[in-house]
């Protein structure tokens, strides 16, 4: 096991516990800032100067380096119920993620550099979802943005070899009456279309319910965003409010994914409303949203949270094949 791999198995374990998102990203952050590391023993007092890398962190990562299983780590899984170890199988069952962004949006990096960090992780496929054009702070794509970024991706394809695919996809903007933003006959093109609102999120429960009913139910529709838009970490920002139990049937009826989002900003759903978003019958994508190449590693964490409400598999689209993916998607237009 080395360092990283520790301390992506404690960050993990901890959400698995429902620690808090920021001791779960201390841990990711130093993984970030130790994945190159030369093989060989590092000492904790020189580690502890890494940039991005604690006292805490320093121990793990000194532990791992000399091939010992680190004792903060072993801790956690002594106390870790057993089925921990499910979410940590359904995370290694992972084929893609349906939710990333790039460069040509509000990421920070180039297409390729985010299907190349997808590819190394395993991943057989992932969906890049940069931004619609009503999220002009994001640099959304206008319908001709989003027509040359499909070139784009057929070219990183044809350079990527057969063991990977990139699909077409958009993060959509919710409009205020549940359409979508963006041309219909360019979302018809998309492999994947995931459906967000960035806007009004204090809207009174009424309407932002019958928004997001007008949304799940399109059938272009696949996933439905961080359903809540809270934002738990810094100033933070309160969950948007409406119908859930209405929302998580029509989802399950439509076929439409509940995205259970990574970021340790968002962890969206909260807990009370992905446990009735199960009851419910829904599928659900375990995405990470990532702007970096580094944050599609915080994936597990997701399946930590899908596993502890008793999810399998099979109601993750995430862990399906290319083929069944994209042909449930086409089964529901």
């Amino acid at each position: 096991m080395t360092p990283d791999e520790a301390l992506r198995r404690i960050a993990f374990l901890l959400e698995w516990r429902g620690a808090s998102p920021y001791r779960v990203r201390a841990f990711h952050t130093a993984a970030d800032a130790v994945r190159d590391l030369p093989p060989g023993p590092v000492d904790a007092a020189q580690a502890v100067h890494i940039r991005g890398v604690g006292p805490v962190t320093a121990e793990v990562i000194s532990q791992a380096s000399t091939g010992a299983v680190p004792r903060y780590l072993a801790r956690l899984e002594a106390e870790a119920e057993p089925e921990a170890r499910a979410g940590w199988d359904l995370a290694a069952a992972s084929t893609g993620d349906c939710h990333l962004h790039s460069d040509w949006s509000d990421g920070g990096s180039p297409i390729e550099e985010m299907a190349e960090a997808a590819r190394a992780l395993g991943h057989r496929w992932a969906v890049l979802t940069d931004h619609s054009p009503r999220l002009t702070i994001a640099h959304g794509l206008s319908p001709d943005r989003l027509r040359s970024q499909l070139e784009a991706v057929a070219a990183v394809n044809a350079r990527m070899g057969p063991d990977f695919r990139l699909l077409t996809g958009i993060e959509c903007d919710i409009l205020d009456d549940g359409s979508l933003d963006q041309d219909a006959d360019l979302l018809d093109r998309l492999d994947i279309v995931v459906a967000s609102v960035h806007s009004k999120l204090r809207s009174e429960p009424e309407p932002m319910t019958a928004r997001l009913l007008a949304a799940v139910r399109n059938p272009r529709v696949d996933v439905l965003g961080h359903c809540t838009g809270r934002i738990v970490t810094g100033r933070g920002r309160p969950q948007s409010r409406f119908d859930a139990p209405a929302v998580f049937a029509a989802c399950a009826e439509a076929g439409t994914a509940v995205e259970i989002n990574c970021r340790p900003e968002r962890r969206d759903p909260p807990d009370d409303l992905l446990v009735q978003a199960a009851a419910a019958g829904c599928r659900f994508a375990v995405d990470t949203d990532a702007h970096a190449p580094e944050q599609l590693h915080w994936q597990s964490t997701g399946y930590a949270r899908a596993a502890r409400v008793g999810l399998g598999a099979d109601r993750l689209i995430t862990t399906w094949s290319l083929a069944r993916l994209l042909g449930a998607g086409r089964s529901r237009q």
